[in-house]
């Protein structure tokens, strides 16, 4: 079984090796190709994955290049983490929305909108290129803004599944509060990638008991502290949100944080230098612990997962994914990727039937997924109007003061990514 990652180079990736590691029984893979253009920290990475590989006795092969045709060449599924822009790009996208008072963040709001356009052009190449060596190959996107990179790739035909941690990360989170093991712990999780809520905590199985009235009388302030939302929001809804929510609940106290203090991006960047020279050390061959405050929690085996589901290594399972709608949730578009929970096999994933929400996340789930529609639409089409209309449907935005000079810093930041701006 042939592997390739797109984005090997990232600092995530020894997280994703130690997992196909560890779990090799579910997923048997015999060549882990890791692709990226960035030459050095291609090598450092590699080196590492390879002692990683050594240490646990995995007989897989690794190799290293930056010829996405010839990585991608037979593989059986390719996974996608890349970064357009690298951390400078997320240092503008984190920084510039805040001078119009409004959230800067990567993945939601104009920033959001901004890796949106940056990005999906250039998976849509990757993937083009996929189809021509790997016909059969699975795509499984990292890359966020998952939700929209998906909507894309699923739009232009090809075999692909969003993935996201925040669902392993509940369960996981969930399980210890229970004292289960996470294979017992299912989630009723329902939304849109980075817009999701708990409806539901079951042990046993999609329809076993619902412990999540228990879970929030017990460890609900635990569960509120590790959001950085108040009790009285877990209280007043009754199910437990994403922490994403927290820019749409607390729009203007998160502003007022962000402008106190250095950015995610900064912070980030400082780690990645610090794990390259870790990485560098011949003697190193586990991930290292600094590598969990890097983000990605359970990444790998969410991956590894999925993966051997898709492919027949481990079995069919219900795993929370990003794919079409399809009328799992009545109120949203057919096209419209959701995240939810499904059973995958070979053929992809096929959603469970969820509960319909009420109207106090149906209307936000139908806003978002409006601004999804054309935050799409300008990413395939450029354009400054298609660019504005975006931004102006945007719940978080809303304003057309607000949107033309966010549409204004958007394209003054990513003039040498946007090649028609």
């Amino acid at each position: 079984m042939k592997l390739a990652v797109v984005g090997g180079g990232s600092t995530y990736t020894p997280e994703l090796v130690d997992g196909f590691a560890r779990l090799r029984d579910t997923l048997p893979v015999t060549e882990l190709v890791l692709i990226d253009p960035a030459a050095e920290r291609l090598e450092l990475v590699g080196g590492l994955a390879r002692r990683i590989f050594a240490r646990q006795g995995h007989p897989g092969r690794i190799t290293t290049t930056s010829d996405l045709d010839a990585g991608v060449d037979g593989a059986d599924a390719v996974l996608l983490q890349l970064r357009v822009g690298g951390q400078a790009a997320r240092l503008q996208d984190e920084t510039w929305p805040l001078e119009c008072g409004c959230v800067g963040q990567e993945t939601t709001g104009a920033g959001g909108l901004a890796k949106a356009l940056r990005t999906v052009p250039v998976v849509l190449d990757i993937a083009e290129r996929v189809r021509r060596a790997a016909p059969e190959a699975w795509i499984i996107d990292f890359t966020n803004p998952v939700g929209i990179v998906t909507r894309a790739l699923l739009g232009a035909g090809h075999k692909a599944v969003g993935l996201c941690n925040v669902a392993i990360g509940f369960q996981r989170k969930f399980a210890a509060l229970l004292g289960a093991r996470p294979a017992e712990v299912h989630l009723d999780h329902v939304g849109l990638n980075h817009l999701t809520w708990e409806f539901g905590v079951r042990l046993g199985g999609p329809g076993g008991e619902d412990v999540l009235p228990r879970l929030l009388a017990e460890h609900g302030e635990a569960i509120a502290a590790d959001l950085r939302m108040p009790r009285t929001v877990l209280d007043r809804l009754g199910v437990v949100p994403s922490y994403y929510l927290r820019y749409f609940y607390a729009h203007d106290a998160v502003v007022r944080e962000l402008g106190e203090k250095p950015s995610r991006a900064a912070e980030v960047a400082a780690m990645e230098r610090e794990l390259l020279a870790l990485y560098g050390d011949p003697a190193l061959d586990e991930k290292p612990a600094l590598l969990a405050k890097r983000g990605g929690a359970f990444y790998s085996e969410a991956a590894v997962d999925l993966a051997a589901a898709l492919l027949g290594g481990g079995g069919p399972g219900v795993q929370v994914v990003n794919t079409r709608n399809d009328g799992t949730l009545p109120f949203l578009p057919d096209d419209a990727v959701i995240e939810v929970q499904a059973f995958v096999d070979g053929s992809g994933p096929a959603p469970l039937a969820v509960p319909r929400p009420d109207p106090l996340y149906t209307g936000l789930l139908a806003h978002v997924t409006a601004y999804e529609d054309l935050a799409l639409d300008a990413a395939l089409r450029g354009g400054r109007e298609r660019v504005a209309r975006a931004l102006l449907a945007h719940p978080l935005i809303g304003q057309f003061d607000l949107a033309e000079g966010l549409t204004d810093r958007l394209l003054a930041h990513n003039k040498e990514h946007l090649p028609w701006a």
